[in-house]
């Protein structure tokens, strides 16, 4: 395995798509610190919106102040953010009962050379394209993905099922929440693609590892996918953001 130092280039697209009137998708990055994130909100008229530019704010606020000291643990460092994240979120709709029950999902990839850490609360994902192979990084937190772990339900059943939208697991819905956090070794060459429901329910895994093995510049990759998205439906907010890993 190449022990070259790597550095990583990054490109985010979102879209409202073609049946919303709003986006509720929120997306942060920092190539300085190694920050990539994406929230898909939810909550009904302007409080999903709200709850994803928070969790995005919020997150990327803590995470920057903690990945500045290279010394700091990146496990830490997502939990504390996931934490301040989620209060900022539940105390706001505590205070404004329009805003009620609103949240958002969370996934982030924080990286620190060859190392990487996903983090995800919700139902927004992380793949990894690597030697064109594409591998789903996250789990779903959602009543359907944990029927499929079960055994109780096929993946095509759960693309068919009336509770594909719920979500077991979300940030600010709660006054806690624990997310899925764990360590992966990035090689030269990897893509990472966080995304939101709104693409993955319109693109097949198949159709995406073909497009993301696309010798193209990351920025036309990033928003050919998006399109791609949209011309299939576009039902849902669509948000894509592409890191990839250079040696």
């Amino acid at each position: 395995m190449s022990t070259a130092v790597l550095h990583y280039l990054a490109v985010a697209v979102t879209d409202m798509g073609r049946k919303r009137t709003s986006n509720e998708d929120s997306y942060g990055l920092s190539i300085e610190h190694g920050i990539y994130l994406v929230c898909d909100g939810m909550g009904g008229a302007a409080a999903g919106e709200i709850a994803s530019s928070l969790a995005v704010e919020e997150a990327m606020r803590v995470l920057s102040a903690r990945l500045a000291d290279e010394c700091a643990s990146v496990r830490m460092a997502a939990e504390e953010a996931v934490a301040a994240a989620n209060r900022v979120i539940y105390s706001r709709s505590e205070r404004n009962s329009r805003l009620a029950g609103m949240g958002t999902t969370f996934v982030a990839l924080l990286v620190r050379e060859r190392r990487a850490w996903v983090v995800n609360i919700g139902d927004s994902r992380c793949y990894r394209l690597r030697n064109r192979r594409l591998e789903q990084l996250t789990h779903d937190h959602s009543w359907v993905d944990e029927q499929v772990r079960l055994g109780l339900m096929t993946v095509a059943e759960a693309g068919r099922s009336q509770y594909r939208n719920v979500i077991t697991r979300a940030l600010g819905t709660q006054s806690s929440v624990s997310p899925d956090v764990f360590e992966i070794e990035a090689e030269p060459g990897d893509l990472f693609m966080l995304c939101s429901d709104g693409l993955t329910r319109e693109l097949g895994d198949d159709l995406l590892e073909s497009m993301l093995s696309l010798d193209l510049p990351l920025e036309r990759l990033c928003s050919r996918v998006v399109d791609a998205a949209k011309k299939a439906g576009g039902h849902d907010n669509i948000t894509c953001l592409l890191v990839r890993a250079e040696g």
